[in-house]
């Protein structure tokens, strides 16, 4: 190419995922010499109604999720491709301003709405520009995903793959690049499943409940004096952080707090274990780090594949209870931890920690510069 491509990558604010698989394959395309604009159409469009739905479906997931469920499960029987409400208008003009103002050479989506958008723009512009989808759901894949009019989709792994042909879709357009984690995991060397445990570095990313900061965060330093404890209070530092503090002073050296930060990636490098909820994101930031999770909250529906991911490679399970907490982490830590070692060899062999990086290479060798 004798002009760097220009690539549109296009996420939502509902969900992590979306926002991370975005970032990431921006800076991994940036790296490999093409020129990329990440943006939310739905913010840029309805950015009052967007900023709304976002605290709501944070709202819901973390503390109605049976609500959650039902709302995600209808959607998988909506036709996106003949629904065109005065709401979806508005990300659908920002999204045409984009491409008009930008002229990428490619699109990619994080988020299933916008290829049906693509389809629909009156200039056709769906079959001049090719479009790849970056499904950050794993193994149960809502129809949003199936239906949505894409060139390729870029999946987390060969188990939603191989569910997604089950679907009916073509084999040669599904291509597994392992979720799009940020591009330094393939630079990070991970605790070395040889390693003492002692101590045993637990990493808890805690929900924005008070009282489970408190259980959970008990239940496992209580389970053995090896354990030491990092807490990642992210956007709830205000809220979480006295909980978590009244637990530091309980046990002293080892406690340690984090707010906000942009050193994931480090930080399950350097822990044996990470304690979390099921979305998207932390769960392949586990797997890329190689580092077994326990699930502490799971939102029915859309997380419930990223739990069976976990259990289907064997460094994974679910222990959403202060007494589940204990009993996982003791199993892991028995003899040896010789069922901590088990799942470490585990994500060694699944082996995804560039993500970013192969879905780069696929796109850049599948588009044409425009330029």
């Amino acid at each position: 190419m004798n002009t760097p491509p220009r690539i549109l990558i296009v996420t939502a604010a509902f969900g992590e995922g979306h926002n991370s698989a975005a970032r990431n394959l921006g800076l991994a395309l940036d790296a490999a010499g093409a020129t990329t604009r990440v943006s939310d159409p739905c913010l840029l469009g309805a950015p009052g109604l967007t900023e709304l739905l976002s605290r709501c479906y944070r709202m819901v997931t973390n503390r109605f999720p049976r609500i959650w469920a039902m709302i995600y499960k209808s959607t998988d029987r909506c036709d996106f491709s003949r629904r065109r409400s005065p709401v979806l208008r508005l990300p659908e003009r920002a999204l045409g301003t984009l491409i008009d103002e930008f002229k990428p050479a490619a699109i990619v989506c994080t988020y299933p709405l916008y290829p049906y958008f693509l389809k629909r723009m009156s200039q056709g512009i769906h079959g001049k520009l090719p479009v790849f989808t970056v499904v950050t759901d794993s193994i149960e894949i809502n129809a949003a995903w199936l239906r949505a009019p894409s060139d390729w989709w870029l999946v987390t792994d060969p188990v939603t793959r191989e569910a997604m042909i089950r679907r009916n879709l073509p084999a040669e357009k599904i291509i597994d690049t392992g979720f799009p984690v940020h591009p330094i995991f393939s630079e990070l060397t991970p605790i070395d499943v040889a390693d003492s445990c002692e101590p045993f570095r637990i990493l808890y990313f805690p929900t924005a409940k008070r009282s489970l900061v408190r259980s959970h965060g008990a239940a496992l330093l209580d389970t053995s004096p090896s354990v030491h404890l990092t807490f990642v209070l992210g956007r709830n530092v205000r809220r979480l952080y006295a909980q978590a503090k009244q637990l530091k002073d309980r046990h002293p050296g080892r406690v340690r707090i984090i707010g906000w930060t942009r050193k994931v990636p480090l930080l399950l490098n350097h822990h044996h274990l990470v304690v979390g909820k099921a979305g998207g994101a932390t769960v392949h930031e586990a797997i890329a780090a190689r580092c077994p999770m326990l699930i502490h909250h799971l939102v029915p529906g859309q997380e419930e594949g990223n739990l069976r991911l976990l259990e289907t490679l064997g460094g994974g399970t679910l222990a959403d209870s202060p007494a589940a907490l204990t009993r996982q982490v003791s199993d892991l830590l028995a003899d040896h931890a010789a069922g901590w070692r088990s799942m470490k060899h585990a994500l060694a062999r699944h082996g995804r920690n560039s993500g970013a990086l192969a879905a780069t290479r696929f796109i850049l060798n599948h588009i044409v510069d425009r330029g």
